[in-house]
């Protein structure tokens, strides 16, 4: 299901965004304290620990092409860990299974309703696991896929096409899914594209430069809808 209406959720213009970030005004510092990426370290037995060198390569890709001022790695994070909430942009990936006890589930919740941002990347295996946790962590909301016009596709780097197609997986487009709340993207999904292995450093999956590049491109523009909510 494709909601239009979400595309009028408001994002910074890419050159309005770029002169705050060099007035330092928009984004936090981690020398603030604030812990700025981390790593979903979640139950079930899914490798949540996969592709070790994609979200190092994209905070480096980003801070050379925005000026971010980003930590060099992410830092892992439990989904029931109150530390959670230090936290602006947290990325989730693997092939297999993912669970959340209750506890995990209201934590989680919380955070992601009270500012925080989680992106999910199917590694090839996720997905059919994936779709009844979020289920059960948004029981009142549906998992919505984003048209092309929606700001995340366009908050610094432009993608009209919306997702890139990183590798073939089950063929066919690739599809951006999203739980929105009060207009803000607080969950997104990226299926049949695998975003994260497109970060990984080339000598792992041999990707052309090109994909690697827009993998990279649609990654930052993952961060810069987080860190600008």
């Amino acid at each position: 299901m494709k909601l239009d209406r979400i595309a009028r959720t408001s994002c910074l213009a890419p050159v309005a965004a770029i002169m705050l970030m060099l007035a330092g005004v928009l984004f936090p510092s981690p020398a603030s304290g604030q812990e700025l990426i981390g790593r979903l370290k979640y139950g079930g037995g899914g490798d949540w620990y996969a592709n070790p060198t994609s979200l190092p390569n994209l905070l480096e890709f980003a801070r050379e092409e925005t000026n971010l001022d980003l930590p060099k790695r992410e830092k892992v994070i439990e989904p029931g860990s109150h530390d959670i909430f230090d936290f602006a942009f947290i990325h989730a990936t693997g092939h297999g299974n993912i669970h959340f006890n209750e506890a995990e589930r209201k934590n989680l919740r919380d955070y992601l309703l009270s500012g925080g941002f989680l992106h999910v990347d199917d590694n090839y295996g996720l997905d059919e696991h994936f779709r009844p946790e979020v289920k059960k962590l948004f029981p009142d909301k549906e998992l919505v896929e984003l048209p092309f016009s929606h700001p995340i596709y366009h908050c610094f780097f432009d993608f009209s096409q919306g997702l890139p197609k990183i590798h073939e997986h089950h063929g066919g487009p690739p599809h951006g899914y999203a739980i929105v709340h009060e207009g803000r993207v607080v969950l997104f999904y990226s299926y049949n594209t695998d975003l994260g292995d497109g970060w990984e450093s080339e000598e792992v999956h041999h990707d052309p430069p090109a994909k690697h590049l827009a993998a990279l491109k649609m990654g930052t523009n993952l961060l810069i809808y987080a860190l600008s909510r």
